[in-house]
């Protein structure tokens, strides 16, 4: 392992996502609100309750009660007068029902003068829920979307529909009160509907949209889910008023800013990277193989959101497929490495938060008799970067704006 690159890709993604706290987000948006009523709190997302903890030190006694649902492992402490639910992502599970319910018995009977403060980030899709079919039904079809390759709009399409709080239907439970949502993005464009499957903003997509999704992946789902498709969601909310405070474009100048301090020149490809994650990694690969002659240090960033098609049964996240996949192309390039990192803290079902790979990971992996085109069949690319050092670990970051990949080449 080239131990300066990956010492400069640990400072990347450290400065990084210290830039896109959620904490002077949040307080920014709250700045200069009047609330002539109660005001109640509901978070839900990944960064849940950073972002409750921020508000809660902005508007201390002034919020009356609060209730934060978030994936385990991410509540960092007790906030007064707030109860903590910690659920499954990213499939909901009994606790995320459990969080969500609360958040429901928290909105009951408001009045017009009331206002819910709503903070939401990336991960609430599974994490506040309220399923419209038995509970089971819900996470196979959840399962299903996640294998299948669908992307998050799509994914999100079809969620809307099988549950009682999202596409807009929370802030229809929370009228006649006012909804002040605060929202970190984690989807490309920002689109405020598909964001943890849009609780509290009106839907763009159509039950049409939503029936051909089911038949472009084959899903397999009952009568009665399928009926739930054709079942429009609200296309109008008077009670709201949204403000996004956090996207993947302030990661992505961070890590530029932070590779420019470092002697790497810069170089934006995309904040709106969107493909599978094999295929982003191969073009990385490539990208530094046309450089590779330049004689000067590039950084070559990409944000967004790939995706993994399953083929396999292996352990892994699309941040680590990418970089194995980017691997096979700067075999043998001293100077070159590639990483990718989800800024959650957190890449698939692992403990990782992504991976690093450079010019010298292949012959590593050959050494200890790895082949990576069998490892990316079977989608096992933690194991794999665990031999070579290359998983990176964060822990829960607070924030979830997206992933950023950056591909090194230094002279």
């Amino acid at each position: 392992m080239n131990q300066e690159l990956k010492l400069h890709a640990d400072t990347i993604i450290r400065e990084a996502i210290a830039a896109v706290q959620p904490d002077a987000a949040v307080q920014r948006a709250l700045a200069g609100k009047h609330f002539p009523g109660r005001v109640l709190l509901v978070a839900a997302g990944k960064a849940a309750w950073q972002m409750a903890k921020a508000a809660s030190d902005f508007l201390g006694d002034r919020i009356e009660a609060g209730v934060v649902v978030t994936k385990y492992d991410h509540v960092m402490g007790p906030i007064a007068n707030f109860d903590c639910y910690e659920a499954g992502h990213p499939v909901p599970d009994e606790n995320s029902f459990r969080g969500t319910q609360a958040a429901l018995k928290l909105v009951d009977d408001l009045k017009p003068e009331d206002t819910v403060l709503f903070l939401l980030s990336g991960g609430g899709s599974a994490l506040f829920e309220k399923p419209l079919i038995p509970a089971a039904e819900l996470q196979d079809i959840t399962s299903q979307l996640l294998a299948c390759g669908a992307d998050i709009v799509e994914i999100n399409t079809i969620r809307k529909r099988l549950s009682a709080v999202k596409g807009g239907r929370f802030a229809q439970i929370c009228s006649p009160a006012r909804v002040e949502t605060v929202v970190l993005s984690d989807i490309l464009g920002d689109p405020l509907d598909m964001i943890a499957s849009g609780p509290a903003c009106p839907d763009s997509a159509t039950a049409q949209d939503a029936k051909k999704i089911a038949a472009k992946y084959q899903l397999k789902m009952s009568d009665e889910a399928y009926w739930l498709l054709e079942v429009e969601t609200p296309k109008r909310l008077d009670n709201v008023e949204t403000q996004i405070n956090g996207s993947v474009r302030e990661l992505c100048a961070a890590a530029a800013q932070t590779c420019r301090r470092l002697g790497y020149e810069p170089v934006l490809l995309t904040d709106q990277l969107c493909c599978q994650a094999k295929e982003a990694g191969s073009f990385l690969a490539s990208v530094l193989k046309t450089h590779r002659n330049d004689g000067k240090s590039i950084a070559f960033l990409a944000g967004g959101e790939t995706v993994v098609k399953l083929t396999g049964k292996g352990k892994g996240g699309r941040n680590q497929e990418l970089a194995l996949a980017a691997a096979l192309g700067i075999d043998g390039i001293p100077n070159a490495a590639v990483f990718s990192v989800g800024s959650d803290g957190t890449d698939g079902p692992t403990d990782a938060a992504g991976g690093y790979v450079d010019g010298e990971t292949c012959a590593e992996l050959k050494e200890k008799g790895v082949s990576i085109d069998a490892v990316l069949q079977d989608n096992d690319a933690y194991h794999a970067l665990e031999k070579t050092g290359g998983l990176i670990f964060t822990g829960p970051t607070g924030t979830n704006v997206n992933d950023v990949s950056v591909a090194l080449l230094r002279f």
